[in-house]
């Protein structure tokens, strides 16, 4: 994409001076400054709070497959809302 941009004269007289130093482009420069400012101020992934319940209720550590599945059934056939 073209655009245009205005850049005051001492700020040119400094990239041109490291362009020469680097052995870059005006574009390179451009681009690495705007690739740096879009990071910097990129969303960060947003938080996922701990939900963990911590009542007495729940699978016990060490419990397998099996015994979850069971604690399931049993819930589904005594549960709450039979």
């Amino acid at each position: 994409m073209r655009t245009s941009v205005e850049i005051s004269d001492n700020l040119l007289k400094r990239v041109r001076a490291l362009m020469t130093k680097r052995g870059t482009t005006l574009r390179a420069l451009i681009e690495e400054g705007l690739e740096r400012v879009v990071a910097e101020r990129a969303p960060e992934s947003p938080k996922v709070r701990d939900a963990a319940f911590r009542g007495r209720i729940g699978f016990a550590p060490g419990m397998g497959e099996q015994d979850i599945q069971r604690a399931i059934a049993e819930f589904n056939d005594n549960g709450p809302f039979r």
